[in-house]
């Protein structure tokens, strides 16, 4: 070993959980951090330029650009899972709302076995991460390094939106992150003066000259290194060795963690062996449990020219992009999705369990693959609590070679009533007086669908429902009992030493809204409890 190849700390990683614990580790200036991405350092104008989402997600310059296997229940259709591949991770990618989730999903994580993470546990760090233009108080924090800013759009179709849902009978929610998440308003983003603030620009960029923090791009890790039941350091997909003297962390999301344990031997035995990898610690539910937000799109036509089919004309996209480059207000720094909201498709559940998004177009295909031709908006309509569970797992010992994604949808007979209620309420709230300004013509589901056969409907969703890219829970955190569990409550990998994953993939239960939040929050969290263990670890007679 060389002490140019040995850290104390490896991060595998650097999402939005990756660059919070470089971040956060670093502050020791006791300990070496090395940061491992495989993706570049992610310095570019469409990454920065809210409004050049579109042209991020379908490219794979920053985005692993992955595929599920066939899906049973969407007509066998393989769907597309773009996944934030450079420095900042899908932060880097997303459409940068700020959502952290109904406290109630946090406190049934430690009914499922995640002692220490309910909504009590776990606001704090939420607070520690923000800097809210709203200031702080008892849910925000205003001295965090992720700036988090209020609504800025200036298109008239977000009032447009938020009165029609309060026409059908939802109330309006000033603040979906404080008291109460139920009702339908405007959504707080991680964009501050018009640019995206990503995990990256957030966390590392104000820290690039701590010496004992090292951050490499363009390096795939392609296993951990165990000796003894201990992990000892990584090994680059190019052969290379870093060895670590306290901890290796995987922090690749609820893909590529999984994938990396795997790779090195960490999962279920016959798995393994199928895919030509020497089994060394027997952990069956590494890949099992993967959950996502699946979504359907209801769209219209509209008669006014105010939506994304005008801004993205050269003539109006170039004034646009010089009022973003002098720092004033403009429609190239503003999310797609600035408005929305959580509503029930049964008034009796206790937490919302659909989130609406308002998206200023539409285009001919998801996921950025066609620009919109012609004007129109929709509402991106999300199952939030499904049922269905999928996995995720190596297909051959290549590090290289992308793992099998079956993410299940719709396994779950509740998913596809609950997504067909979804679908009703949204065009129900489409469909009132607010939008008659607006309203040219339904484009989805069809004119000629029969909204109250359940079976007409459930075929219309069926070809279309798409990936809202909130995939997690494939590295379960839970009870050290529980067989289901991979990682303990201070997300330990269970029967071994000195390797933890901190990302989405250890959450039990996929939470209500979007996940860049409480992906930054568990990072949070995580890095006082590695800080703590090494504090006690030290002070140890057999330290």
């Amino acid at each position: 070993m060389t002490a140019e190849k040995t850290f104390d700390y490896i991060i595998v990683g650097g999402g939005s959980a990756g660059c919070c614990l470089a971040a956060r580790l670093s502050e020791d200036q006791e300990v070496s951090v090395l940061l491992l991405e495989a993706g570049n350092p992610g310095k570019s104008i469409f990454i920065d330029v809210p409004g050049f989402l579109s042209q991020l997600i379908p490219k794979k310059k920053y985005n692993w650009a992955y595929w599920t296997t066939k899906q049973k229940h969407l007509d066998n259709r393989t769907l597309y899972w773009p996944r934030g591949k450079t420095l900042g991770g899908s932060s880097a990618i997303n459409a940068m709302l700020y959502i952290r989730g109904h406290a109630k999903d946090y406190d049934q994580w430690v009914q499922l076995g995640a002692k220490g993470w309910g909504y009590q546990d776990i606001l704090p760090y939420f607070i520690k991460s923000e800097n809210s233009e709203r200031g702080g108080d008892d849910f925000h924090g205003e001295n965090g390094p992720l700036g988090v800013s209020t609504f800025t759009s200036q298109n008239e179709l977000n009032h447009a939106f938020v009165e029609a849902a309060m026409q059908t009978g939802y109330a309006f929610q000033e603040d979906f992150n404080a008291a109460e998440q139920e009702g339908v308003g405007y959504y707080d983003q991680t964009i501050v003066d018009g640019r995206r603030m990503s995990a990256a620009k957030a966390y590392l960029m104000p820290i690039l000259d701590r010496k004992n923090l090292t951050i490499r791009t363009n390096a795939q890790v392609a296993r951990v290194m165990l000796k003894n039941k201990k992990a000892i350091g990584v090994t680059l997909v190019d052969g290379e060795d870093i060895y670590a003297e306290q901890e290796v962390i995987l922090s690749g999301g609820a893909i590529n963690s999984p994938q990396i344990l795997e790779l090195s031997g960490i999962g279920d035995k016959e798995k393994l062996e199928a895919a030509g990898v020497c089994c060394l610690h027997h952990l069956p539910s590494v890949g099992e449990n993967l959950q996502d937000h699946l979504d359907v799109y209801v769209t219209y036509k509209s008669k006014l020219p105010i939506t994304l089919a005008k801004w993205l004309k050269p003539h109006h996209a170039l004034p646009e992009l010089i009022k973003w480059f002098a720092k004033r207000p403009s429609v190239l720094g503003d999310t797609i999705a600035p408005s929305g909201g959580f509503i029930k498709t049964n008034p009796a559940l206790e937490r919302p369990d659909v989130q609406l998004h308002l998206v200023l177009g539409i285009a001919g295909k998801p996921h950025g693959f066609s620009n919109p031709n012609e004007h129109g908006y929709g509402l991106h309509t999300c199952q939030l609590r499904p049922e269905s569970r999928g996995s995720v797992h190596i297909c051959s010992k290549d590090p290289l070679e992308k793992p099998d994604i079956d993410p299940a949808y719709l396994s779950a007979h509740e998913d596809r009533v609950a997504l067909r209620e979804a679908c009703r309420l949204a065009i129900n709230i489409m469909e009132q007086p607010a939008f008659t300004p607006y309203k040219k013509a339904r484009v989805w589901p069809p004119e000629s669908t029969n909204l109250n056969d359940d079976k007409a409907l459930d075929a219309e969703i069926r070809k279309v429902a798409e990936t809202i890219y909130h995939p997690v829970g494939t590295c379960k955190m839970g009870d050290v009992a529980d067989p289901s569990s991979v990682v303990d409550p201070r997300l330990n990998v269970i029967g071994l030493e000195n390797l933890r994953v901190v990302d989405a993939s250890i959450m039990p239960r996929l939470i209500g809204g979007n996940t860049n939040a409480p992906s930054i929050m568990i990072a949070e969290k995580a890095a006082d409890m590695i800080k703590k263990d090494r504090k006690e670890k030290r002070s140890s007679p057999h330290g």
